[in-house]
């Protein structure tokens, strides 16, 4: 069996790690992923996809890369159960397990 997902992607805002109940550092990388062929318009869409990253990938993540960053996320799709007023309600979810920085937006902009 394989479990395995690899994104590129923009992030659609700056990072902010929290602290689970645990203790542990958590964060989520919203990637902005335009697909590789055009819709029926002409035009090319765009999904949005959060993935969550732990501990030391999380601080990096948010130290090194701004809204607008080019990154590549390797990981794993991973399904949860979560309790939503009195109802259940199942998430599907990517775990960052690598993140790799492609290009900031400013150093596009230097390049100029």
């Amino acid at each position: 069996m394989l479990n395995q997902i690899v994104l590129v992607g923009r992030l659609t805002r700056d990072l902010k790690v929290n602290k689970t109940e645990g203790g542990k550092k958590i964060s989520t990388i919203p990637l902005a992923v335009p697909r590789s062929f055009k819709n029926m318009d002409g035009t090319y869409d765009t999904d949005f996809i959060d993935c969550v990253a732990f501990e030391n990938i999380a601080e990096n993540t948010s130290e090194y890369c701004k809204k607008g960053d080019i990154v590549g996320v390797k990981g794993r799709v991973q399904s949860r159960v979560v309790e939503k007023d009195g109802k259940k309600e199942y998430l599907i979810e990517v775990v960052a397990e690598k993140v790799t920085f492609l290009s900031s937006k400013k150093n596009e902009e230097e390049a100029e």
